[in-house]
């Protein structure tokens, strides 16, 4: 059996280093905050907002929700999202997505601090990560699997890596991630062929598909590192991963499991970003 990839001991590891930045930016009278911006209250979204909330807390980050009716019009809406934006107090930006199909996210995208961007939304943020330029933010995601990769001392020089899935989201920004380690990246999709064979040759898997347990243990090969950023619910109704954990985990050198693996770190990564954000904003760099 691989060594199981922990997400709470890489959060513990990033809190440790957070709270002290935090208490020397409260030294300074500074008070990172995190503007969470939410339309409606679907029942994921309350449960992140609850994870989130808790994990600024234990950071020392402060939390200001801006809560916005479902039917809210795209004028009003905007006129909100600039509020929050425009708020001196607030050093970082949570817009939880996808939103109502009635609202186009797009201007808001656009009209975001580039620096408030927490979650990596903006072009500007986007364009840095793919041009390797680190003064920008990632998504969330992508970048809590390199802190797992980083916290495990997995070395990606010259690896073959291969990810499943090419959205904005998590496929593609995490590529260039990787690719700026200096990893040899393949990214494949629905309509990739010799899927198996392609993800079996991989020194590293990533799954990031979004599909249930669709990686079998036919899909790694011996000694590969798989990470898993899936999150679906299974015939059962029980949350599960994109690889089918049971299947693979004895073929694994290391292997992170869903819950309790990188979805564990993402609300660390978005600390991270608020308190970075709050020291560029304030001028405390």
């Amino acid at each position: 059996m691989g060594i199981v990839m922990k997400g709470a001991d890489v959060a513990a590891a990033m809190k440790e280093r957070l709270v002290k930045k935090t208490e020397r930016l409260k030294e300074q009278g500074i008070l990172p905050c995190l503007g969470i911006v939410r339309v409606g209250a679907r029942p994921d979204d309350l449960a992140y907002e609850r994870g989130a909330r808790k994990r600024m807390e234990g950071i020392g980050i402060g939390c200001q929700v801006t809560e916005l009716p479902e039917d809210i019009t795209q004028e009003e809406f905007e006129k909100e999202f600039c509020r929050v934006n425009d708020n001196p107090d607030i050093h970082g930006i949570l817009l939880f997505r996808p939103l109502p199909a009635h609202l186009d996210e797009e201007p808001v995208t656009e009209m975001i601090h580039p620096m408030k961007d927490v979650d990596g939304m903006s072009p500007v943020n986007i364009a840095k990560v793919f041009t390797g330029d680190e003064t920008g933010y990632a998504p969330c995601t992508p970048e809590a699997v390199m802190e797992m990769m980083d916290y495990y001392k997995i070395d990606l020089r010259g690896k073959r890596v291969t990810v499943i899935g090419r959205s904005m989201v998590v496929g593609k920004p995490l590529s260039m991630l990787l690719l700026k380690r200096h990893a040899t990246i393949t990214v494949c999709h629905t309509r990739t062929e010799e899927l198996e064979r392609t993800c079996r040759e991989a020194e590293v898997l990533v799954a990031a598909a979004g599909k249930a347990k669709m990686v079998s243990g036919g899909m790694v090969g011996d000694g590969a590192v798989v990470v898993d950023v899936g999150i679906n619910v299974d015939a059962q109704g029980s949350l599960c991963g994109d690889v089918d954990y049971d299947a693979v985990q004895d073929k694994a050198s290391y292997i992170s499991p869903v819950p309790r693996g990188v979805g564990s770190v993402t609300s660390s990564v978005l600390a991270k970003h608020v308190v970075r954000g709050a020291a560029y904003l304030s001028g405390s760099r």
